[in-house]
């Protein structure tokens, strides 16, 4: 019984661990719509950004919903982490964090509004 109660505790531990990094990598990709797409929202009185989440047990859905500036962080160059911070430009790790981190990353543009639909799945010990 004891051990079931520790293997419980791991695979708890281990989902908020993959709660928590998804978390993290939301609110890097919602700091990047507020700076990026805020070129669009200050011409205009009102801006909205939609998360929806939802899952299955087995995986963590995410979709991301602005009407900000077109912007495809599928298609952006990857950051060469090779180089030295003073030879590299400025941004881009938060999407390689997000390339590197989730599992599946969709980018689409319908109607006016950038759609990024992230999936993550849940990290669960197999014994």
């Amino acid at each position: 019984m004891a051990n079931a109660r520790k293997l419980s505790s791991l695979i708890k531990a281990n989902t908020s661990l993959t709660v928590i990094i998804s978390a993290v990598l939301l609110l890097e990709l919602m700091m990047g719509i507020m700076f990026y797409a805020a070129q669009n929202f200050i011409q205009r009185t009102k801006g909205d950004i939609t998360i929806n989440m939802m899952s299955d047990g087995h995986t963590l859905h995410f979709q991301i919903i602005d009407a900000g500036v077109a912007f495809d962080p599928t298609a952006k160059q990857k950051t060469d982490t090779t180089l030295s911070v003073e030879d590299r430009q400025i941004g881009g790790l938060g999407i390689l964090l997000v390339r590197e981190l989730m599992d599946s990353i969709n980018y689409e543009r319908t109607g006016g509004k950038n759609i990024l639909t992230l999936i993550k799945k849940i990290i669960k010990f197999k014994i």
